[in-house]
């Protein structure tokens, strides 16, 4: 008996490191994207001192201070909207995929595996066709992209097949109809505007945003979010498997429809944002398992804070190397996928 109580003693004691040392590294993150975000407003073509910057954001705040006229509207209008916006971006992609990956027990599972990046490019393509502004663009995007995972997820419905594996297989033929369907659009194109504008707009851009653009889409980022972190234990058990979930006494049909309905809002919203950006909500859930661990109670967290530092950087890269900006897509594959490579290299888990 005394064995049994110790043995029990020494688990809750492990327990407890597991969760402070989850803890100590999610409150590490935030201070780190704290310091990212400092760095990418004073980082540009046109460079503000950190102490310049601080008293931008002072005067921002509480009307105290009198930077100079030019500051004022580099740091507060122009780089701190598109800061925010790339923390909102990167950090729904990354939670949405490691939320997807969980919920399918697969972790080659991206935040579009049901359709929704092809179904807002085919909104978005519309929009540019007929002529709309940015912000319908943004809109028609973010519609046709929860349209496209309805559609998958009507599908088994229709065949009373409501497995994991009939899922997936629905959103790839959901995106092979959407791809099909952007590819007309661009053939009826003009070559010379519209199809120009089709194209950097599937390559993802932080360029056009202000605040007014994403003042409204905020809530359709943070409340999913919450949401999904708050969920975060119900996930572990729901990558036990079905049954064993089941028997756990969870409602898998009515987490995973949770669980879709959640990283599709922020998929589809972080489109409508900044068009299609790759690879965020592949790689990044993976770097921070291979960091962190698996428990999804500090993977989810840490996924929103590792992915908005991550397209920061990318963000700010992308504004400040060359005179023409570089579509935010092509650095997050070259950048992200050698220092996965590398990451894989030195902790070399176990695949089997």
């Amino acid at each position: 008996m005394a064995r049994e109580g110790s043995g029990a003693t020494e688990k809750g004691c492990d327990q407890a490191k597991v969760v402070r040392r989850g803890r100590g590294m999610v409150g590490l993150s935030v201070l780190a994207l704290a310091g990212v975000a400092l760095a990418a407003l004073s980082l540009g073509r046109f460079t503000v001192p950190i102490s310049e910057v601080a008293q931008a954001l002072l005067a921002g705040v509480s009307g105290a201070g009198t930077p100079a006229e030019q500051v004022m509207t580099v740091v507060l209008g122009v780089r701190l909207p598109r800061i925010f916006a790339a923390v909102l971006v990167g950090g729904a992609l990354s939670i949405a995929g490691a939320s997807f990956q969980g919920l399918f027990r697969n972790p080659l599972v991206s935040p579009d595996l049901l359709g929704v990046s092809s179904g807002a490019c085919v909104g978005a393509a519309l929009a540019i066709l007929l002529g709309f502004s940015s912000q319908v663009i943004g809109l028609f995007a973010m519609v046709f992209g929860i349209v496209a995972v309805c559609l998958t997820m009507l599908i088994p419905r229709l065949f009373r097949n409501d497995s994991n594996l009939m899922l997936i297989l629905s959103g790839v033929l959901v995106g092979g109809l959407m791809n099909s369907i952007i590819g007309f659009f661009k053939y009826i194109a003009d070559p010379e505007d519209e199809l120009a504008s089709i194209v950097y707009w599937t390559m993802g851009s932080l360029s056009a945003v202000r605040w007014d653009t994403i003042a409204g889409l905020v809530p359709l980022i943070v409340v999913p979010a919450i949401v999904l972190v708050a969920f975060s234990w119900r996930i572990n058990l729901l990558t036990m498997g079905d049954k064993e979930a089941k028997a756990l006494g969870v409602n898998v049909r009515a987490l995973r429809v949770l669980i879709i309905v959640c990283s599709t809002l922020l998929t589809s919203t972080a489109t409508c944002i900044s068009g299609t950006i790759g690879w965020i909500g592949l790689i990044i859930p993976h770097f921070v398992r291979l960091m962190a661990g698996a428990d999804n109670r500090f993977l989810l967290p840490l996924s929103i804070t590792v992915g908005a530092m991550f397209l920061l950087v990318i963000d700010t890269l992308a504004r400040t190397i060359t005179a023409s900006e570089i579509p935010l897509s092509i650095f997050t594959g070259v950048i992200a996928v050698p220092l996965f490579i590398v990451l894989l290299a030195v902790k070399k888990p176990k695949v089997s």
